[in-house]
């Protein structure tokens, strides 16, 4: 049989009322042991790395699940890890960037009830999260929730309530889970292999922003972010506009760029992406040295890899590579 490592990190899916609100109390063990018939799947191991409201992830928490993967390698035949649906789709896509090219499936669940609800989805995604990481087919990064395989770029938290809470962003499910099988629609088996085994990466830089764009935003915020980050992420209005009313967003937004700082425009608009010829609005940023296109990748996945891409280098040319490389579907190529 296969040997899965289950990494329990807390959310939902762990926790009890305690009085004062839902707590992530429950260790994963606990957890596998109310699923009926996940140990006829495989060998189930399990380690506990935090235990914590998914809220309070934070990058050096996804950095502690790399290494928990990365120490286990070579050990495990997949993993999956029990985690918090309010940040899942940035763990997701995180690890996506820390562990690149992975021949071993790597799997986020959690749920919208807790396990010890009497109607909770946790048991149905915890199994079918085993079941796909037992599959030969089964690769990289990715969320099982909802009966739904989604590739870990391109996930999003779409509901709050409902138990399909997750959405794949601009890019199909990679994968069904139909009763005890794994249905995989055409064309989407596992991505051709350019590189000899997985790689790690163990830096990411932190001084990363999501800054929305509203009416009247005022432009003078980029100066105050200067202290304290290295990027921002810009979502703007549509497919790709930014005020242009008096001249003062284009003089903020290039001399960020220009004191050696990295601009990463996007969309606000949750589908189908960023193109910045489009308006006279957007335009004038197209060919703007040290501004960095989005085009269709989530927010989510944006931060992540800026951060990656800023923790491995700040030479201008080398950001630019990293980031415009694809990296388990996440944008399409260029």
């Amino acid at each position: 049989m296969k040997r899965i490592l289950i990494i329990a990190t807390g959310g939902t899916i762990a926790s009890t009322e305690d009085g004062a609100g839902l707590a992530p109390t429950l260790t994963g063990k606990e957890l596998a042991a109310r699923v009926p018939l996940i140990d006829t799947l495989c060998d189930l191991d399990f380690v506990q790395p935090m235990n914590i409201d998914s809220t309070n992830m934070r990058p050096r928490d996804w950095l502690s699940i790399a290494r928990v993967i990365r120490d286990g390698y070579d050990r495990y035949d997949g993993f999956v890890i029990l985690h918090g649906t309010d940040t899942m789709a940035y763990t997701a896509a995180a690890l996506s960037y820390l562990i690149q090219d992975s021949d071993r499936p790597i799997v986020l669940t959690g749920s919208q009830q807790p396990m010890a609800n009497p109607f909770t989805d946790a048991k149905l995604n915890l199994y079918h999260s085993v079941l796909y990481a037992c599959d030969p087919a089964s690769r990289d990064v990715s969320v099982v929730f909802g009966g739904k395989v989604i590739c870990g770029t391109r996930a999003r938290k779409q509901r709050t309530m409902s138990f399909n809470a997750f959405s794949s962003m601009n890019f199909p499910s990679l994968a069904y889970v139909r009763g005890g099988s794994i249905v995989r629609p055409a064309g989407m088996g596992p991505a051709r292999r350019d590189h000899g085994g997985p790689r790690f990466y163990d830096a990411l830089n932190e001084r990363v922003i999501v800054l929305k764009l509203t009416p009247e935003l005022k432009p003078t915020i980029f100066g105050l972010l200067k202290p304290d980050y290295d990027a921002v992420i810009l979502e703007t209005f549509g497919i790709g506009g930014i005020p242009a009313y008096d001249g003062s967003y284009q003089d903020a937004i290039f001399d960020w760029v220009d004191s050696g700082r990295a601009l990463v425009v996007t969309t606000q608009v949750p589908e189908e992406g960023l193109d910045l010829g489009v308006y006279e609005v957007g335009h004038a940023y197209a060919e703007k040295d040290g501004i960095l296109k989005g085009d269709d990748m989530t927010t989510e996945a944006l931060v992540a890899k800026t951060m990656w891409a800023l923790g491995q280098t700040r030479e201008p040319a080398e950001l630019s590579r990293l980031f415009y490389q694809e990296v388990n579907h996440d944008r399409m190529p260029r």
